[in-house]
């Protein structure tokens, strides 16, 4: 695996710990939010609606399966999780 060379070990599972209809979910709500956030940003820069909408377009498609596939890869990591008590 590309993360057995790493300094600090991070240990590694070849099951996600989550599921992909979480991931999916997870992936969905933060778009809705993400894309509020560059909607108003691109409107407060451009002050055009039509280009706003143009620009949430664009980097909605990208950025959300590239959030996707992140999110799946972390699913492999176990860094940072706790185990139940």
């Amino acid at each position: 695996m590309m993360f057995d060379k790493l300094p600090i070990p991070i240990p590694l599972v070849h099951e996600p710990i989550t599921s992909r209809k979480r991931s999916l979910v997870m992936t969905i709500t933060w778009r809705i939010v993400a894309e509020l956030d560059t909607f108003l940003v691109s409107y407060l820069i451009t002050g055009s609606l039509k280009l706003s909408l143009s620009i949430i377009g664009i980097e909605s498609t990208t950025k959300t399966v590239l959030y996707y596939i992140h999110e799946r890869a972390w699913g492999h990591i176990l860094w940072g999780i706790r185990q139940p008590r």
